[in-house]
C-alpha cells in the first residue's frame, strides 16, 4: 500500500531486482543524503538539483521537490532511462520520461497515450510541465519569435483557459496544445532540426557574477554569453529578480509584433504553476528569444524598433513619473484614445510620461490603451490587430507584477509607444477601417437580444455582433460573465489556432481589469477575433473526449 501523498516507485527490471543490491543502493543513497544535509556546503546545492548516487546497473535519485515539504524517493528502472543525451539539455528526472513520450510519440497517437496515462494517475500539472518543456527543448525561436514557436507561447494561454473553463472540458485546451506541439516539432525538424543543447558548464558564471554577466550580454545582444549567464542566474537568483530582468529586456524593443514580452509573461506564469525546478531550460529559451534581431547589432545602431524604448527609459529617468495614483478619470482615458488615432510612437511616449508626472492615474491611461488596441482590431481584424491586445495584456501583467518601481512606468510608456507602431504595421497589411470604439451603438431594432444571438451573429457579421453585444450588456450588465463564458466555451470547441487561445485568454482576463464604464466596449471590440457559434467544431474535440472516456 502506498502512503497518502506518495508516488509509487517505478518497477525495477527483474534482472536488477535482487534484494541485496536494492537495499545497498537505497542505504548508500540515504547515507549520502544525510551527509549532504549536515555538510557545511549543503547550502551551495540548489534545492531543485537532484543528488545522484550511482548503484551498479541503476540509479537511485533523491529529489527535493520545492512544491512539497517532503523529500520524495524515486527509483529509475534502468540506467538508460536516466542517462542524459550529451547533446541535449537535461531536464529534471521526474519529468524527463513524460517529455520523451511527448517528443517521440506520433501525432496520430499522442492524445490517446496521454489520455491513458491520465486515467492511470498522470496529473494536470505534469502534463502542463511536459508540454512546455517539450516545446522549449524542440522548437527554436528562430527565424521568428512566432509562427511555429507559438507552440511555446500558447502553453500558459491554454492553461488560463482550462482553469477558467468548465470542469468537464478542462482537458480540451491542453490536448489541443499537445497536438499543436507535434505540428510545430515537425516544422522545426524540417527547417533546421534544432534542439536545445546543454549549457556550456565551463562558461556558466559563479552566482556572484551571473547577474552582471547576464546584463552585459543582454545589453550587447550577445547570444552565447547570455546563454551561459542565464544558466547560472536561473540556478541561484530568486524568481522576482529574474522576472524584473526579463520584463525589462522583453519590453525594450518592438520586434516580432510583441511576442517577446508575451513570452516573458507566459513563461513566468507557467513556471509559477509547474514549479521553479524547471526554470533553467525555459529561461535559456526565453533569453535566446529576446535577443532575436535581423541584420546589424542593435547595441551599435539606432533602429526604429529600439528607439521608443531608449527614449522612454530616458523619460522615466528624467521625469520620475508618478505611478501611485489610484483613482481612474474617464476624461484622461478619452484623451488617450483620441491621441492614439494620430500620434506617433514618440508623441505617445512623451504624452504618457507627462500625464503621469501631472498625477494622472495609471489605470486611466491603461484604460485608454486597452480601448485603443480594441479599436485597432475593429479597424482591421487580423494578425497585427489581435497582437495589439495580446501584447498589451503581457505589458500590463508585467507592470502590475514587477517589484521594480522604475520599471512599472516604463512598461506603461512602452505600451503607449507600441500601439502607433502596430497601427503603422497594419497599413502594410491592407485596408484599415475608421471604426471608433467610443461611437459604437446598440442595435436599434425592437427586440430583446441574448448572448446566444451575439455568437450566432458573429459567424455572419462582426460589426452587427458587436452592436448586439452592446445591446445585451446595456440591458443587463450581469450578462458580462455569460458573454465571456460562452466565448471561452466556443474557443474550446472550435479553436484551431494558437491565436484563438492567446487572444481569448488575454482579453477575457483584461476585461475584469478595465474600468467598469469602459468594459462593455472593450468586450464588444474583442468579439472581432472570437469564434462564432456557426464555425465548425475542431476534430480534436471528439478525439480528446474519446481518449479520456
Amino acid at each position: 500500500m502506498i502512503a497518502p501523498g506518495m508516488r509509487p516507485l517505478p518497477r525495477i527490471p527483474r534482472a536488477l531486482a535482487s534484494f541485496p543490491l536494492s537495499v545497498a543502493a537505497v542505504l548508500v543513497t540515504l547515507f549520502a543524503w544525510v551527509a549532504l544535509v549536515h555538510s557545511p556546503a549543503a547550502t551551495d546545492v540548489p534545492v531543485t538539483q537532484p543528488v545522484i548516487a550511482a548503484a551498479s546497473d541503476f540509479q537511485t535519485i533523491v529529489y527535493s521537490d520545492p512544491t512539497t515539504t517532503t523529500d520524495a524517493l524515486y527509483l529509475r528502472s534502468t540506467a538508460a532511462d536516466a542517462k542524459p543525451d550529451p547533446n541535449l539539455v537535461a531536464l529534471q528526472p521526474e519529468i524527463e520520461p513524460l517529455v520523451r513520450l511527448i517528443e517521440d510519440t506520433g501525432r496520430d497517437k499522442l492524445l490517446e497515450e496521454i489520455g491513458a496515462r491520465i486515467k492511470n494517475g498522470l496529473s494536470y500539472r505534469e502534463v502542463l510541465a511536459g508540454l512546455l518543456l517539450a516545446g522549449v527543448r524542440n522548437v527554436q525561436p528562430r527565424p521568428s519569435v512566432g509562427f511555429k514557436f507559438h507552440t511555446v507561447l500558447v502553453v500558459n494561454s491554454a492553461h488560463m483557459a482550462a482553469m477558467a473553463g468548465p470542469d468537464n472540458e478542462r482537458w480540451l485546451p491542453l490536448f489541443w496544445a499537445l497536438d499543436n506541439f507535434k505540428s510545430a516539432q515537425a516544422t522545426n525538424l524540417k527547417e533546421s532540426g534544432w534542439r536545445m543543447k546543454p549549457a556550456d558548464g565551463a562558461k556558466v558564471p559563479s552566482p556572484a557574477k551571473a547577474r552582471e554577466q547576464f546584463v552585459t550580454a543582454m545589453d550587447n545582444w550577445d547570444e552565447e554569453a547570455a546563454d551561459a549567464a542565464v544558466a547560472g542566474l536561473a540556478r541561484t537568483a530568486p524568481a522576482g529578480e529574474l522576472f524584473d530582468l526579463f520584463a525589462k529586456y522583453g519590453s525594450r524593443d518592438f520586434r516580432d509584433i510583441g511576442h517577446k514580452i508575451i513570452y516573458v509573461a507566459n513563461a513566468f506564469r507557467a513556471l509559477e504553476v509547474i514549479g521553479w525546478q524547471h526554470a533553467e531550460p525555459v529561461l535559456r529559451s526565453l533569453a535566446f528569444a529576446l535577443l532575436k534581431h535581423d541584420g546589424k547589432n542593435p547595441a551599435k545602431e539606432d533602429l526604429d524598433a529600439d528607439r521608443p524604448g531608449r527614449a522612454n527609459a530616458e523619460r522615466v529617468r528624467k521625469h520620475r513619473p508618478r505611478h501611485d495614483v489610484r483613482n481612474a478619470a474617464p476624461r484622461v482615458t478619452a484623451e488617450v484614445l483620441k491621441a492614439l488615432r494620430t500620434a506617433t510612437a514618440d508623441e505617445m511616449g512623451e504624452q504618457t510620461a507627462a500625464d503621469l508626472a501631472c498625477g494622472a492615474s495609471p489605470r486611466s491611461l491603461w484604460d485608454g490603451l486597452f480601448l485603443g488596441a480594441g479599436e485597432l482590431l475593429m479597424r482591421q481584424p487580423g494578425i497585427v490587430g489581435l497582437h495589439t491586445l495580446t501584447t498589451l495584456n503581457a505589458l500590463h501583467y508585467c507592470s502590475r507584477t514587477t517589484g521594480d518601481a522604475g520599471l512599472r512606468p516604463l512598461l506603461l510608456l512602452q505600451a503607449a509607444s507600441f500601439l502607433p507602431m502596430f497601427r503603422d504595421a497594419m497599413k502594410a497589411r491592407g485596408k484599415v477601417g475608421d471604426a471608433k470604439i467610443d461611437e459604437l451603438t446598440e442595435r436599434d431594432e425592437n427586440g430583446k437580444f441574448t448572448v446566444r444571438n451575439v455568437y450566432a451573429e458573429l459567424s455572419k457579421n462582426k460589426d452587427t455582433a458587436a452592436r448586439t453585444a452592446l445591446s445585451v450588456l446595456k440591458a443587463d450588465s450581469a450578462k458580462t460573465k455569460e458573454l465571456i463564458d460562452e466565448g471561452r466555451r466556443l474557443i474550446f470547441l472550435k479553436g484551431t489556432d494558437s491565436h484563438d487561445y492567446k487572444f481569448s485568454s488575454s482579453v477575457m482576463e483584461d476585461a475584469a481589469l478595465v474600468s467598469p464604464e469602459w468594459r462593455d466596449r472593450f468586450l464588444d471590440a474583442s468579439l472581432f477575433w472570437l469564434k462564432g457559434s456557426g464555425a465548425p467544431d475542431s476534430p480534436l474535440v471528439k478525439r480528446t473526449r474519446a481518449a479520456l472516456a
